[in-house]
């Protein structure tokens, strides 16, 4: 017998005082699922999540969980009223024996529990209710854009967790390679439809596009019916008319069908127009360096951009990407060492804040009041790369309809906004963009485009991104800042990068003992190798194991140290007997599964070896 679904949504419909955003809508999620939710901005995939997550209550329908199960979700505003810090949020639903799960979360995720909630950051925030999901550890797990605010290290991290999690997780996100290394099946919403595919990301855009090529047939092979039909209905009905009422009726039928059928929504019209060629040396950097107060930037940065090159920024949050982006375009200037920039430069700048909207002001007023776009007594034209046209018209190519025009920008969703700053910089000519985070909440097919678009660019582009995949078919060159003042260069994207830059030292010592910490059976045992498992001796699952095995052990560990230090308080006993016997228990089980995780690299390995 086939076990129950985790989640079951049935008949759905929903709507926002218009056109319903869902009609009819049904999926079903089931245990240890890893989906992928997917769809156009505005197609409604954090309304469906926020339906699933039980927090909207749909119109129609019904949402059914399994006895028992519990579902986390991680809202993209958190609400941290009632909390000091960011830590008293994340564990808010968590026993204090287990709030060293917080700690873990956060060291990986790169944020600090202690800090407090008035003076965190919105990605900071977003941090501390992604560790609150993971520490929670629901059956059901929904992450709405889990990668936002995140760089490529937490990343890497978060992507780790949850492969090794037994837990069913819905993904939402914009990053193809975190996509396609996470999800098993694919949950497509379109037009009001859940549709699903049993593969992961990575098969779904053939799977779109044979979809809609099989509907443009059948809808040709209609409208081909219609037309011999009514022409006959024209031509033989007078002398028939009795007879052929039944005929009349399949006509009337197939013209409603066709008319219900909802016209998928286009991509954007976006273009990219370079303007006077800049010239051959864009940019010289040489002995830059900067740093506010004790903290260093950059330290003796020397570097040469010249026209057509495509210069990708990665590094930590906080390495001074925004920072280097500032020194190089003269904005800011550094404490020692000098920028020359090139000559007859155009520079149009997309930043991560999007801070050259103005939130109150409409998408009308946002685009009007440009002194760039501004056109001389017209008050509904903008100046579109050297051509006037009208707002409303230039809105409708990036997919905004008219009501939308008149409303403020705080009422966009962030892809809505990312596409509106997008409108703003496309419209003036160009020879060098500087695109700060321009992947945050963009659809799959305005990405798409967006690449498209920069392969073809005649121009300079320097793009701060930790989309490693938009890195990788857009970038020739990485610079790497390692937050200590360090920019190393690299031929090529990301990819390129790490092939260049060979394994992370960590990887290299794991073969030395480690010191022993206090609590672990086996704490002076070799820590393994996660590179070695390509020997002949060893099955393929085998293979998969011995390499997830290390860093099963290092979460044991660190969970092992963790409780270990709980438990070093003499005085917890008599305080708080419930909590010393839930860590105590805690303790054992960790203790056990590290031995035994150990003794089984040990096999594996000796296996290997012969």
């Amino acid at each position: 017998m086939p076990p129950a679904p985790l989640l079951q949504l049935s008949d759905i419909a929903l709507t926002f005082g218009g056109a319903p955003l869902f009609d009819a809508l049904d999926l079903v999620v089931q245990p240890c699922d890893r989906l992928a939710l997917v769809g156009r901005n505005g197609s409604g995939k954090s309304t469906l999540m926020k339906v699933m997550a039980g927090l909207l209550e749909p119109d129609r329908g019904t949402r059914s969980l399994s006895p028992g199960i519990s579902v986390g979700y991680m809202e993209q505003e958190p609400d941290f009223a009632g909390f000091a810090t960011l830590g008293d949020f994340a564990a808010q639903a968590l026993d204090p024996a287990e709030a060293y799960r917080v700690e873990m979360a956060a060291e990986g995720l790169g944020f600090d529990p202690a800090l407090p909630v008035a003076s965190a950051s919105g990605g900071e925030r977003r941090r501390a209710a992604l560790a609150k999901l993971l520490a929670e550890a629901p059956e059901l797990m929904l992450l709405d854009e889990p990668t936002n605010h995140l760089d490529i290290q937490a990343i890497t991290w978060l992507e780790a967790r949850l492969k090794e999690t037994r837990a069913g997780f819905v993904l939402i996100s914009h990053d193809r390679a975190f996509l396609n290394a996470l999800s098993r099946a694919t949950l497509w919403i379109d037009r009001g439809q859940a549709r699903r595919l049993d593969q992961g990301f990575a098969a779904f855009e053939e799977w779109r596009d044979t979809v809609w090529a099989e509907e443009d047939a059948a809808r040709h092979k209609l409208d081909r019916k219609i037309k011999a039909e009514a022409r006959w209905a024209v031509e033989g009905i007078s002398a028939r008319r009795k007879r052929n009422q039944g005929r009349l009726r399949a006509l009337a039928t197939m013209r409603a069908e066709r008319a219900a059928q909802i016209r998928r929504q286009g991509t954007a019209a976006m273009a990219l127009e370079a303007g006077p060629s800049s010239g051959k040396l864009v940019i010289e950097a040489e002995h830059i360096s900067k740093r506010f107060g004790d903290r260093v930037i950059l330290n003796d940065l020397s570097l040469k951009i010249l026209r057509g090159d495509r210069v990708a920024l990665v590094g930590p949050n906080g390495a001074g990407k925004t920072t280097l982006l500032k020194l190089l375009t003269g904005e800011i200037a550094p404490d020692s060492g000098s920028v020359r920039l090139g000559t007859n430069l155009e520079i149009a700048i997309f930043d991560q804040a999007r801070a050259r909207l103005d939130p109150d002001a409409s998408l009308w007023e946002n685009l009007t009041g440009d002194p760039l776009m501004r056109v001389s007594g017209a008050s509904d034209q903008v100046m579109v790369r050297g051509r006037p046209k009208h707002v409303v018209g230039y809105l409708k190519e990036f997919l905004f309809d008219e009501a939308q025009a008149r409303a403020p920008v705080r009422a966009l969703s962030g892809g809505e906004r990312a596409r509106l700053m997008l409108a703003r910089i496309m419209a003036r000519e160009s020879n060098l963009l500087i695109l700060d985070e321009p992947t945050n909440d963009l659809d799959i097919e305005t990405l798409d485009l967006l690449q498209d678009l920069l392969g073809d660019y005649p121009g300079t582009v320097l793009l701060v991104s930790h989309d490693r995949d938009f890195i990788d078919r857009i970038a020739t060159t990485t610079i790497d800042l390692d937050g200590q003042g360090g920019a190393t260069v690299y031929a090529g994207g990301w990819t390129d990068m790490q092939a260049q830059a060979g394994p992370p030292p960590a990887d290299e010592e794991r073969t030395r003992a480690k010191p022993a910490q206090k609590g672990s059976p086996k704490a002076t045992a070799p820590k393994p190798a996660r590179a070695t498992a390509t020997e002949s001796g060893l099955s393929y699952s085998e293979r998969h194991r011995f390499n997830a095995l290390p860093a099963e052990i290092d979460r044991l560990e660190a969970e092992i140290a963790k409780l270990t230090e709980l438990l070093s308080d003499s005085d917890l006993y008599a305080r708080e007997p419930v909590k010393f016997a839930k860590a105590t228990e805690a303790l054992t089980t960790r203790q056990a599964a590290l031995s035994a995780a150990e003794e089984e690299w040990l096999s594996l390995a000796e296996r290997a070896e012969s």
